[in-house]
C-alpha cells in the first residue's frame, strides 16, 4: 500500500503501548473527518494512554509516531526543533521545523 501522508503531523493516542524496536502499538488519530487506528513504530517503548505525533507513514496502514507534549500554554518540546515567529508587520504565523542551516 502506497504512503498515507494525510496522517503525518496528526496527534493521537496509543490504544497499546509500543515496545521500540521490539514491536509495535497502535495509535488511534482523528483523520479524513472521522478517526482511524494504525499501528504504531517508535524508537522507544511508549506506553497505552501515551499522547503521540505521527512523523512518517511507512504504508499499509503504519506509521512512525514519538511522544509529544500538548499544552496551549506551552512550545512543544522536541528536540531539534526551532521556533520561527512571523514578522507581525507582515505575518502572524508561528512555525515549527527542524533548523537546515545555522540562524
Amino acid at each position: 500500500m502506497a504512503r498515507d501522508e494525510a496522517c503525518i503531523g496528526r496527534v493521537g493516542v496509543l490504544t497499546v503501548g509500543t515496545r521500540g524496536g521490539d514491536g509495535p502499538g497502535e495509535v488511534h488519530i482523528k483523520i479524513r473527518g472521522g478517526s482511524e487506528t494504525f499501528l504504531a513504530w517508535s524508537e522507544k517503548p511508549l506506553p497505552r494512554g501515551a499522547t503521540v505525533l505521527v512523523i512518517e507513514s511507512r504504508g499499509d496502514r503504519a506509521v512512525d509516531v514519538i511522544e509529544w507534549e500538548d499544552s496551549l500554554d506551552d512550545i512543544p518540546r522536541n528536540p531539534g526543533l526551532q521556533l520561527f515567529l512571523g514578522d507581525e508587520r507582515r505575518c502572524s504565523v508561528t512555525v515549527y521545523r527542524h533548523p537546515t542551516r545555522p540562524c
